[in-house]
């Protein structure tokens, strides 16, 4: 190869070197060169009862946010019966510094435990001044995000066709808390 088609070439490659380079900036700065994490945090129907694993909204969650192109895990904070107080308490242990977003499913069982309206609501805003405190997005699910859902028989917990109607009305929420 002569020296000036030697410079021909790498001068024709400078183009495709510039878009290359573009490019991987901004997946950098898009976040996508490495998996966002959003963390589920809730009770039972967070968790999953009576569903198979896979079935539950956070794992469906995750697979819709893949499918509209987010690099992103969705780490399954759901445990069974458990209260906004004990949310708070293990609030610290299920955040790490990748969390982007929480997702909050605050649940039923504060009531049916004799907790009050005013320590549900007092948890609540704990967890989500935490979350603030870290630049952490929250995302709420209400109870009443579940009427009209398909239920199993126990008329509580959803069926796996329910969390998937969950996960995806929570889809477009959660993505645009990634955004920002």
């Amino acid at each position: 190869m002569t020296q000036a088609s030697a410079f021909s070439l790498s001068f024709a490659a400078r183009p495709m070197f510039c878009v290359v380079a573009v490019l991987a900036t901004l997946i950098t700065v898009s976040g996508l060169s490495h998996a966002a994490e959003v963390v589920a945090l809730g009770a039972s129907n967070t968790y999953g009862k009576g569903v198979e694993r896979g079935e539950d909204f956070p794992a469906q969650l995750e697979k819709i946010l893949h499918a509209k192109g987010f690099s992103v895990t969705v780490t399954n904070a759901g445990v069974n019966g458990d209260t906004t107080a004990g949310m708070l308490a293990r609030l610290d242990s299920v955040l790490n510094s990748d969390t982007k977003v929480l997702v909050i499913q605050p649940g039923g069982n504060d009531a049916r435990k004799g907790g009050s309206d005013s320590d549900t609501q007092a948890n609540v805003a704990s967890i989500k001044a935490t979350a603030a405190g870290r630049h952490i997005r929250v995302v709420m699910v209400p109870s009443g995000m579940f009427r009209g859902l398909p239920h199993q028989d126990d008329e509580i917990h959803l069926t796996p066709d329910g969390y998937h109607a969950l996960a995806m009305e929570l889809a477009p929420q959660v993505a645009s808390a990634l955004r920002h």
